[in-house]
């Protein structure tokens, strides 16, 4: 496939992001190809109710993403949505989301203008929070929606409905919804389970439970949650997506969740698989099997 129009998305205040930007789209017009760039936060919006929008054109071909996962989960919900194939470029450690090193992009790259690498549909869920009655705020989430209390040891109770069917309350420290994408990150973190990428499903996980016996749940995509406070909190309650934008969270307002009509497109790395990366970033021991069976 030829691709006539390509974007650029760099960490903001990244300085070798920037430079390797600059670099990148120097060499994607010197091949005759219209690029369009722009920094974005990685992270840094835990006080917004909302996101930058993009100034990109939404028919672009593909967008490169430098950075980190923090930076790639900005593109996706400004972006994302658009269904532009994006390959993540990892400027540091290895990630979750930006599979391509720095070292691998132009190659990478190369190989995605002359569409020789794989397209991966990853669910995307989109939250709406309700105060009394009407909408104040709407976000799409690549990784989870989270509700969590302050630093103080008091627990806060969530009534969670799914399909408009009472589940249960979870008398907990938080509660984690996440996507088969972010299911690797907090979700982990909490006990919950790692569901493959590709997956159509989404878990509910509770952040240290009072009581024990509460698990997390695995739901198919086509459920509806619904969560409101059980009764109020005596400390301030954040609602956060991604990890990235949030604001706080009262009694009587209800986080709605339900999948977006719109799935990311992520491109695949051609040089390493989903497990390989599972192994590195978990530390689960991959280099034993490759010592007995030998580099393939």
């Amino acid at each position: 496939m030829s691709h006539r129009t390509i974007g650029i998305i760099y960490k903001r205040s990244f300085e070798l992001a920037r430079q390797e930007a600059q670099k990148l789209e120097n060499w994607l017009k010197g091949k005759g190809l219209a690029v369009f760039s722009e920094e974005v936060s990685g992270g840094e919006n835990l006080n917004s109710h909302q996101d930058t929008p993009s100034n990109f054109p939404k028919d672009m071909d593909a967008l490169v993403v430098l950075g980190g996962d923090g930076t790639l989960l900005g593109a996706a919900r400004t972006v994302g949505q658009y269904g532009i194939p994006i390959l993540g470029v990892n400027i540091g450690a290895l990630g979750f989301l930006t599979e391509i090193p720095l070292k691998r992009l132009y190659p990478a790259v190369e190989m995605m203008l002359q569409g020789q690498l794989e397209v991966e549909s990853r669910l995307m869920l989109e939250t709406r929070v309700l105060r009394d009655k009407s909408e104040i705020c709407r976000f799409l989430v690549l990784n989870d929606v989270v509700i969590n209390k302050g630093a103080l040891a008091r627990i806060i109770d969530l009534d969670v409905h799914i399909n408009e069917q009472f589940l249960t309350t979870f008398r907990s420290d938080g509660l984690i919804i996440s996507t088969p994408t972010g299911s690797t990150a907090y979700n982990l973190s909490a006990g919950g389970p790692i569901l493959y990428p590709t997956l159509t499903n989404f878990v509910v996980t509770p952040i240290c439970p009072f009581s024990l016996t509460n698990r997390p749940i695995i739901l198919p995509d086509s459920d509806t949650v619904s969560i409101g406070m059980g009764k109020e909190s005596e400390e301030k309650v954040s609602l956060t997506f991604d990890g990235q934008v949030g604001f706080d969270f009262s009694y009587g307002d209800r986080v709605v969740i339900n999948k977006s009509k719109n799935k990311i497109k992520l491109i695949k790395s051609p040089d390493q698989t989903y497990f390989e990366i599972l192994r590195a970033k978990l530390m689960w021991g991959g280099a034993t099997y490759n010592q007995k069976h030998g580099d393939h």
